[in-house]
């Protein structure tokens, strides 16, 4: 099948939406975890709380406050415009932004798993041999925890892949700029073009199967050995 330009726009932009964003919950989800594992007290607890909201809020709600938050009008959405130039709403900023809030919770429970296996006692040793805090967590917690790191970051991705509420309201459907793989599937079904749509939708299907297959290799693999 002789795909068109447009869709080739959609997957790398698709692709592009899930690398940025699964890099900055890397950067962000893993001390955040890190300190959710560690912490103590009623402030970590209600952290966790909030932080786990998108998992159980419809994404168009996500999506709506996000559009809110980020309009011209406001503060953060000022800021941005009168830096850049340009809205940060219907931007692919603003996709990457939406994105990490709406996956850190999806990102954040498997490194918090992965964080809270690493015996406290390795932790204790390495800090009385003289290492400081930022090298016990770069050289002994990171490398104990990578499991459970690389599969938030697996999920992440993935999940990225086949986002659409959030999409959808925050940027639109906007080629080249804002039309993801979803939102590209979602337009062909709307003009009945169910070729094109089977071709995103098997795409969509097979990167995700894949993605999880590494999931449960990654899971798996620490009980195994």
């Amino acid at each position: 099948m002789n795909f068109p330009r447009e869709y080739w726009e959609a997957l790398w932009l698709t692709i592009r939406l899930a690398a940025a964003s699964t890099a900055l919950l890397l950067v962000i989800g893993v001390p955040l975890a890190q300190w959710l594992a560690r912490g103590k007290g009623r402030v970590p607890m209600i952290a966790e709380a909030a932080l786990t909201l998108p998992i159980v809020l419809p994404p168009t709600v996500i999506g709506f406050y996000l559009l809110v938050i980020f309009a011209p009008q406001t503060f953060l959405g000022g800021l941005w415009t009168r830096l850049l130039g340009h809205p940060l709403a219907f931007s692919f900023p603003g996709l990457v932004a939406g994105s990490v809030i709406y996956s850190l919770p999806f990102a954040i429970q498997p490194f918090r798993v992965g964080l809270a296996g690493v015996p406290r006692e390795l932790i204790d040793v390495a800090r009385l041999s003289g290492a400081s805090r930022l090298q016990t967590f770069f050289h002994v917690t990171l490398p104990l925890a990578w499991s459970g790191i690389a599969a938030g970051a697996v999920l992440s991705f993935a999940h990225t892949l086949g986002e659409f509420g959030v999409v959808l309201m925050l940027g639109g459907s906007i080629p080249g700029k804002t039309k993801v793989v979803s939102i590209a599937l979602y337009d062909e079904v709307q003009n009945m073009n169910y070729g094109a749509a089977h071709a995103y939708a098997g795409m969509l299907l097979a990167v995700a199967f894949v993605l999880i297959l590494g999931i449960t290799v990654l899971r798996r693999r620490p009980c195994a050995e």
